[in-house]
């Protein structure tokens, strides 16, 4: 990695990836934030039956690695969601809409095979 390349690391507590990544870099002014999967931050556990669910929990751990890389939702420029089902988009975006703010990040939606979870979500945050 870099020299000026920051991996960000979470409390101990939590589950580490269990890919051979991190949960984000910084990268100059730049946090470059991992997909989040609605998994329990500690136990990896995968949490919720519906997209709803799902996408809060997502967020809400999207938040957390934003924070530890000196980041947070408003710092938020670009946005990237994988989606196992094109009919869960309004939902899902129901929730966005709830979490962000206007003017919104940049975003793009996908769909994919996700292996049994609904939706996953990477970002890209300008940190001051």
């Amino acid at each position: 990695m870099p020299a000026d390349w920051l991996p960000i690391t979470l409390d101990p507590k939590y589950q580490a990836p269990k890919g051979a990544y991190s949960p984000g870099v910084r990268a100059g002014d730049l946090l470059f934030v991992s997909g989040q999967i609605p998994t329990d931050p500690v136990s990896g556990e995968i949490l919720g039956d519906d997209i709803e669910t799902q996408t809060v929990l997502v967020l809400k751990k999207l938040s957390m690695v934003l924070e530890a890389g000196g980041a947070k939702l408003d710092d938020v420029v670009s946005v990237t969601v994988y989606l196992a089902s094109a009919d869960d988009w309004t939902a899902f975006n129901d929730v966005y809409k709830r979490t962000f703010k206007p003017p919104y990040p940049a975003r793009a939606v996908v769909g994919a095979q996700l292996r049994g979870i609904l939706v996953e979500v990477s970002a890209i945050a300008k940190v001051s």
